[in-house]
């Protein structure tokens, strides 16, 4: 077992919150602390993973990216629950619609994972394992969102491993009624699990596959998802 600092994060036992916001981008991270959190402190910057804990309206809330991908989040997000002490880890990111109702910058709650990853497989469960949120945390930012009146759903995720996906996959799990696809929240969701611990991945929609409509840009992406990042915030 590693000890703290660990492999992949450098911070010392105290330095996160009990909460932990995890966009993908190391720069919505610093975009979040700069913009959100008073006295905001960076505690972890190995391989440019920058982790940042400061105040939001009195609360001490913490953000760190997680990069791209399961294996990266499943690492980050393993260390924080098991290591850190960290009770709570809400994922703010994007996604790309798959339910033709959803439309660019709409906010997408994931109540449950989907994905084509393996990585349960590892719990040797006699049977396939369902990732979902934390109901506390889901109930949470249903009401906040209703609050700010902004465009939402809630309901699956699909976490793939593949961006460029060969086998065009989307229309099955559209079928099957999914609301976006992104990369990180079915193993978070594991983690989470194993752990005894709570996470929800809530999701602004940047793009949309069967129906594209102005696509956001990488900066747009970074900086201007700000009704997630205040939604999250709020139920820290």
């Amino acid at each position: 077992m590693s000890s703290i600092p660990t492999p992949h994060i450098t911070a010392q036992l105290g330095d996160f919150a009990e909460t932990v916001l995890m966009p993908g981008d190391p720069k919505r991270s610093k975009f979040i602390a700069e913009h959100f959190l008073a006295d905001a402190r960076l505690v972890n910057d190995i391989r440019g993973v920058q982790g940042y804990t400061g105040y939001y309206n009195g609360k001490r809330v913490s953000v760190m990216a997680s990069g791209m991908g399961i294996p990266s989040i499943a690492i980050y997000s393993y260390e924080l629950f098991n290591y850190y002490g960290v009770k709570n880890i809400i994922r703010v990111g994007s996604a790309g619609a798959i339910h033709p109702d959803l439309a660019v910058r709409d906010i997408v709650i994931g109540m449950g994972a989907c994905t084509n990853s393996n990585y349960a497989s590892q719990y040797n469960l006699p049977g396939n394992f369902a990732p979902i949120a934390s109901y506390e945390l889901l109930s949470k930012a249903v009401a906040a969102a209703e609050n700010e009146k902004v465009r939402f759903m809630v309901g699956n995720l699909y976490s793939s491993d593949c961006f460029y996906d060969d086998s065009v996959s989307l229309a099955a799990w559209q079928k099957m009624g999914v609301l976006a696809v992104e990369m990180e929240s079915a193993a978070l969701y594991c983690n989470a699990a194993r752990a005894g611990r709570n996470a929800l991945c809530i999701c602004t929609i940047s793009d949309c596959p069967f129906a594209p409509q102005n696509d956001c840009t990488a900066d747009e992406r970074e900086s201007s998802f700000t009704t997630m990042m205040q939604i999250a915030l709020e139920i820290a």
